[in-house]
């Protein structure tokens, strides 16, 4: 059995995008097969953190679905 290696990015929203989109991403994402977390602090409601298996998805896809769901978004890079 190997390891799995992943990887993490952060998606970054309009400010001002509302509890109730943020409620529908956050789920979108956790619906996504190969994503194994997603943190979207209350205090920083502009930012989800999603962890992911990158041999099962992309950060593209990852993209798309904030896109679709929330309006415009962002990958941010560290």
């Amino acid at each position: 059995m190997s390891d799995i290696e992943l990887v993490d990015v952060t998606v970054h929203f309009d400010p001002d995008l509302s509890k109730q989109k943020r409620a529908n991403v956050e789920d979108a994402f956790r619906a996504l097969d190969g994503v194994v977390s997603v943190h979207m602090p209350d205090n920083k409601p502009h930012l989800a953190v999603v962890e992911y298996n990158p041999e099962t998805i992309n950060s593209q896809t990852i993209l798309q679905t904030a896109t679709s769901k929330g309006g415009h978004a962002e990958l941010v890079g560290l």
